[in-house]
């Protein structure tokens, strides 16, 4: 049975990103993720450090920037239409040329999927999972780890964590398959928290990917 192809979305910034991208990459190659290959790797962010991270590695990458799909298709003439063809236009992407089995995981991919995307995918039977740094119905969409942080020093909550779930319309609200939690420490700084999260992602985003393959 051939392995199963990857498609990872990632956004990310210069130098910096693409970090849980190399933990799936690097599990791969060690056989911590077994029975899969990375077979392309977009960014919505022409200069994500993700994507010379993949090209170093000779994974193929495409860049898929809204700004730029707009320019390119001047006959969408609202903000509606130009997302909902962007989603069906990088829904297109991942299927074409697909591998028969496939699964989409998202590692920092900082948009929104609409249904034009989902839709597609579920009819064609490709699994998508997303990494978000926060527990279950904690801290949905962005800026979660600040927004736990500043929780923690209000004292409604103790505790933070990462899942891998399951992509559904509504932010961050799929079915888990993987949750780690993490006690804050009272004397530690947002900043490092993060550090403590992102480490906590590796560890998960390795775990999801690999729980994902075993249902494909």
């Amino acid at each position: 049975m051939s392995p199963v192809g990857i498609t990872v979305l990632i956004s990310g910034n210069v130098g910096s990103s693409g970090t849980n991208l190399q933990a799936i990459m690097d599990a791969i190659k060690d056989g911590k993720i077994q029975d899969a290959e990375i077979v392309r790797v977009i960014s919505n962010r022409l200069k994500a450090f993700g994507l010379q991270r993949a090209r170093d590695a000779g994974i193929p990458t495409v860049y898929h920037n809204l700004k730029s799909f707009s320019k390119q298709h001047p006959e969408l003439t609202n903000d509606d239409q130009i997302r909902k063809g962007y989603d069906k236009a990088l829904a297109d992407l991942i299927l074409e040329h697909r591998p028969k089995r496939s699964l989409v995981v998202c590692a920092g991919w900082m948009h929104v999927l609409s249904l034009d995307f989902l839709d597609p995918l579920e009819r064609s039977s490709v699994p998508i999972i997303n990494l978000h740094p926060a527990l279950p119905n904690a801290f949905n969409g962005i800026d979660a780890i600040e927004r736990a942080y500043l929780a923690f020093q209000k004292g409604l909550i103790t505790k933070t964590g990462v899942m891998v779930h399951c992509v559904i319309s509504d932010v961050d609200a799929g079915k888990p398959l993987v949750i780690k939690e993490l006690d804050i420490a009272k004397d530690e700084t947002c900043a490092q928290l993060e550090q403590r999260i992102h480490s906590l992602e590796w560890l998960a985003i390795v775990e999801g990917v690999q729980l994902a393959i075993t249902s494909i």
